[in-house]
């Protein structure tokens, strides 16, 4: 099974691009799409092009802002939307596509903020979204894919005494959130597989930071841990353009 996770920054914007092209190369068994910032009815409109697929969406109250899609060649079991915690259930942010022997959960985890703003929401969003994920568990592995925004090492971010504890995305608070998801079994599957390699999912469209890699890796694949023995390959596919992030791609045997 060939999984794609992608933040696309505007689904109405990269389709204008090359988006369908990327993803026909990418040819993914399963399409997770973060940050699509429209409504269910306009993401449906921006990807008809694609066919072969059945499609989920969770869009945003506020339009224009977050939400997430799903993809899927093979028809889930069934598809189920948000937390079902009204604090956190506004935002379009997690999507949980239930297959035979897994679960798929997409995630566009909130960003902190400038200054920090979101910092104490995102501690609490965080400890909910790890009990979300164990009561799945409780049923069946599970494989989470999607934009953390947190990078959780020094590894993964150019710039990092710079960034520690004053940008969003890398404050202990959010390093301590990801730690918690490892400790409780979730397997970072691209640093289990790649344990020295700097790779980078996000560069802001600022400073030039694609052209010099002044990157982040805030999007991953986390597994349950019963799971990673059946991983054949993780990928971040850094030349695909079109958004600030770059998509990667999980290959599992399930």
């Amino acid at each position: 099974m060939h999984i794609i996770s992608w933040n696309v920054n505007g689904i109405r914007a990269i389709v204008k691009k090359d988006f369908f092209n990327s993803i026909h190369s990418l040819d993914p068994d399963i399409l997770c799409l973060q940050e699509t910032k429209a409504q269910d009815r306009e993401v449906e409109k921006a990807l008809s092009q694609l066919s072969g697929y059945h499609m989920g969406f969770n869009a945003a109250e506020k339009k224009g802002y977050s939400s997430t899609a799903l993809l899927s060649k093979t028809k889930p079991v069934s598809v189920t939307n948000d937390m079902n915690i009204a604090d956190h259930d506004t935002e379009g942010r997690i999507q949980c596509a239930e297959y035979p022997k897994f679960f798929l959960v997409n995630v566009y985890v909130p960003n902190s903020g400038q200054q920090l703003v979101r910092l104490d929401y995102r501690k609490k969003w965080d400890a909910d979204f790890l009990i979300y994920l164990k009561n799945l568990e409780k049923t069946k592995p599970v494989i989470v894919c999607g934009d953390l925004n947190v990078a959780h090492a020094p590894i993964d971010l150019k710039n990092d005494k710079a960034n520690y504890n004053k940008t969003a995305g890398y404050t202990q608070i959010e390093i301590d959130g990801m730690d918690n998801l490892i400790k409780a079994g979730f397997v970072d599957s691209f640093r289990y597989l790649h344990p020295d390699e700097v790779a980078y999912t996000y560069w802001s469209y600022r400073f030039k930071a694609r052209e010099r890699n002044t990157g982040w890796r805030i999007d991953y694949f986390l597994v349950s841990s019963k799971l990673v023995d059946k991983i054949k390959s993780v990928k971040i596919f850094s030349d695909v353009f079109g958004s600030d992030h770059c998509p990667l791609g999980l290959d599992i045997d399930l």
